[in-house]
Formats: C-alpha cells, structure tokens, sequence
C-alpha cells in the first residue's frame, strides 16, 4: 500500500481572504488539514503570525512551494531554503512539496514554466531536489506540472516525471487536475498515464477546477468548480492508489466558504467509496 503524507482526508489551500470565515464558529468544520505556500508567509509578524499559529496549532499542515525553482539554472537560493527549514519545523508541517518547473532565470519570472523533458534535464533537476532533501533532512515531493508548450522534447511528460522521481529518489504531489488538463491539451490518454505512475511515491495529491479556452485546450487557473470529469478522475485515483490525501485548490474567484465545503465532502464521499471497495 502507498505510504502517504502524515495527513488523511480531504484539505484546503489556505487564502488569507478566507482566514475571517475558517475562523468563525463550525468554519473548519469538514476540513482535516491545511496547505500553504511558505513564502507567502515565512517572516510575517503581528496578526498574520497569530493567526497562521491559530490554524497550525489545531491543524495539519503541508506546504507547497512556489519559487525554489528546482528545473532553473541559476544557484539554489539558500536563504530562501534556509528560512523553509525553519518555517516547516515552528509549524510542524508533514510534507514539503515544489513544482516540477523552473520559475527564474537571474531573477524569478513569477510564472511556473516546464523544464524541457530531455535526459540532461532529468539529471540536472533532480540533482538540484538532492541537494534540497539533502539540506531540508527529508524528502520533498514534486508536482506534474500543467504545461502547453514542450520545448525541446525528448522524453514523454511521464518518461520525464518518472525518470526524475526514480533520480532524486524523491515523492509526487499528484495533481489530478493537471493530468486532466493535460490529457486534454496533449492528447493522451489520462487513464492510461495514472497506469504507470509508481503509486508508491505519492505523497498527496491536489484537486481544482480550471478554465475552458476552448473543446481542446484548458488552462488550469484555480479559480472554478470542480467538474464531474475530474472528480471521476479522482475517483479513479482513488480506486488505483488507495485514498490519497487531497487539497482542493481555490486561488481566486472565491465562492462563500459552504460552497467549498460541498466540493471538499464530494471529494470525501469518492475517497470513503474508493475505501469500501479496496476493503
């Protein structure tokens, strides 16, 4: 059986525009575990400390980083790295997660862009996640990134995510959108590619909705419903892999938080029948 994170059920990204409703009487009701990015709080003070701790010392926590820019070419940040250590151990967090993308090129480009699925690739990028695990004193997991262009392709997109998680000896923060979205986008099969993901290195996974341009082409954006093509995914997931610990993912176009609520315990009831019938 995989060995997931040390969370279980169903969480939720935490948005400082959603922090006022959690916190009301029942708000977290639902909810077994929370995912941040560090870096949009690692040496915040006053009232946005307090109320991280809030949440930290009643909940779970995973992290999911933004700008380590692990497939980029200039040095690791080391400050930066410096101050996740540090974050991850105040608040206790159970697993640390970047994106399987560069972001930066002397300086951040505030985007997340795909690393050329190519063999010199795949030694450089997990090379630099070594270092990361090295200096963090535990595994990280990356995330299959959504992409809509592949520049110099040698490999598959799943060749290239397995041959780096095999090189770095690290885990997979499974985003069941992206593997939608991309399908979609790229004309695989989605099934077919969750067929030869190595379930064991799963650590969690993320759920979101995302946008359609077009009948083949999806941006994933974080910002809609869930929709019953993903959820069915997830399900799949679920019935693959065991019941693997999920974040819903919401970065703008907040609904009121009883509407989250109800695609959290949609994502709940596919992980409990998925749990009956591996039982």
């Amino acid at each position: 059986m995989t060995k997931f994170a040390q969370v279980d059920g169903v969480g939720l990204g935490l948005r400082r525009s959603l922090i006022t409703q959690l916190q009301a009487p029942g708000g977290c009701d639902g909810i077994d575990f929370f995912e941040l990015a560090p870096e949009n709080w690692i040496n915040l003070g006053g009232r946005y400390a307090d109320k991280l701790r809030w949440f930290s010392d009643r909940f779970p926590f995973v992290c999911h980083g933004l700008s380590l820019n692990l497939g980029g070419q200039d040095p690791l940040d080391f400050k930066l790295l410096a101050d996740i250590k540090a974050f991850l151990r105040t608040h206790n967090v159970k697993c640390y997660s970047e994106h399987l993308s560069f972001c930066g090129h002397q300086g951040l480009l505030y985007d997340l862009l795909p690393i050329p699925f190519t063999q010199e690739a795949v030694v450089h990028v997990a090379e630099r996640i070594r270092v990361v695990q090295d200096y963090l004193e535990q595994p990280i997991a990356v995330e299959n990134i959504s992409y809509y262009l592949a520049p110099s392709q040698e490999l598959s997109e799943l060749a290239f995510i397995n041959a780096v998680l095999q090189e770095a000896n690290c885990q997979l923060m499974l985003d069941i959108n992206n593997v939608y979205v991309n399908s979609v986008n790229h004309c695989y099969d989605a099934i077919d590619f969750l067929a030869q993901i190595p379930g064991e290195r799963i650590a969690y996974a993320h759920i979101a909705g995302h946008a359609d341009e077009a009948e083949d082409l999806k941006v994933d954006t974080h910002g809609a419903p869930l929709i019953e093509p993903v959820l069915n995914l997830a399900q799949h997931c679920y019935g693959q892999f065991g019941s693997i610990p999920t974040v819903l993912e919401r970065d703008f176009n907040f609904p009121p938080l009883a509407e989250l609520k109800l695609e959290i315990s949609a994502v709940r009831r596919i992980q409990e029948k998925a749990l009956v019938e591996l039982s």
